[in-house]
């Protein structure tokens, strides 16, 4: 059973950085792209950033480009979202699953990390 579990959200003002971290577990990590979505209220969960298995190639949504960076450890079945610059657009619950290049997410998610950029 695929169990995706984030944390290091947070409360910061505009401009901090903050990082995510994603346990992944159920699955061979290193045979799966992966990527950080997010989601708001009322609107489809987005994906912001993504990276191939081999912690080369990355992706970013033109939103965040620049200003975050996807990393992973798949000894340590660890992925992580280092975000800097923060803006109150960036303000949403963020999730790590599988995705970029094509990848559907699986079906279960975990039950996301929220981040709160507010002055």
């Amino acid at each position: 059973q695929v169990q995706l579990v984030e944390s290091g959200g947070g409360l910061v003002q505009p401009g901090e950085s903050l990082g995510l971290s994603c346990v992944v577990s159920g699955f061979f990590l290193n045979n799966v792209p992966m990527g950080w979505y997010r989601q708001v209220p009322g609107k489809e969960r987005e994906l912001v950033a993504s990276i191939g298995t081999r912690n080369i190639l990355t992706n970013y949504a033109n939103s965040v480009k620049g200003r975050f960076t996807v990393s992973r450890d798949n000894a340590k079945n660890m992925i992580y979202l280092r975000m800097s610059n923060l803006k109150p657009d960036d303000t949403a619950m963020y999730y790590c699953n599988r995705g970029g290049w094509g990848f559907t997410p699986f079906d279960d998610w975990g039950q996301g990390t929220q981040v709160t950029v507010s002055s």
